[in-house]
């Protein structure tokens, strides 16, 4: 069974200055989870934020946070992100020779266990562990930066874990989600909707929470 539609704005693409705001804003607006992008420059060529941050982020928000780990060694920070106060850790299957035992770990610290799949990466990687964790994220873009143009092509694979007997009910997509993208990446099977520039850059950021769950929920009453 799908779980309903949630939007999960992502703070790579607020306003770090005005990050306080930003939260409070989304929050307020109607935002089902934050996604939180943890970024090491090795792992992806970036580097974001670090437990300190989401301890920070934790003491504002009103929501759970999804903290998408894009780095090398998951295993070393797991128990620094569950203290800093993260509701879904998320990590990467091309980041870990073992995953089970990473996913057994985190759920023994109380927290729910996202698994994520670059855009070349099958579902085959995961099938194992599909019925240990509580979330697949699709990647749509090349993890890493924000603001890239959406995969079409990713869809398949959306199609694909829906179809498998072991899904959770949680199928997340992150990567060049915006109005236009939106209604095709629903009809595919997705119902966790991470956007950071559809929302944060928008003229009316609030109102572009709404906004993106309307479309999606178009989508789902007509499936």
């Amino acid at each position: 069974m799908i779980s309903p539609i949630k939007i999960a704005p992502s703070l790579l693409s607020a306003d770090f200055a005005m990050l306080r705001d930003e939260i409070e804003m989304v929050c307020e607006a109607g935002a089902d989870i934050l996604h939180l992008d943890v970024m090491d420059g090795h792992f992806v060529p970036n580097i974001t934020i670090g437990p300190c941050v989401v301890e920070a982020v934790r003491k504002v928000s009103s929501v759970p946070l999804d903290v998408h780990l894009m780095i090398s060694d998951p295993e070393k920070y797991l128990d620094s992100f569950v203290k800093a106060g993260s509701d879904w850790i998320t990590f990467h299957i091309e980041a870990l020779s073992e995953p089970q035992k990473f996913i057994e770990r985190a759920k023994s610290l109380g927290v729910k266990v996202g698994v994520s799949l670059k855009p070349q990466t099958t579902v085959a990687a995961i099938e194992k562990i599909l019925p240990l964790v509580d979330l697949v994220l699709v990647m749509s873009v090349e993890p890493g930066f924000g603001g890239q143009s959406f995969r079409p092509e990713v869809l398949a694979k959306v199609q694909e874990l829906r179809s498998a007997a072991s899904c959770p009910p949680d199928i997340g997509m992150d990567g060049g989600l915006n109005l236009d993208t939106v209604p095709q990446v629903v009809k595919s099977g997705v119902n966790v909707l991470v956007a950071g520039s559809a929302i944060f850059h928008a003229q009316d950021p609030e109102a572009m929470v709404g906004k993106l769950r309307e479309v999606a929920l178009k989508e789902v009453v007509s499936l």
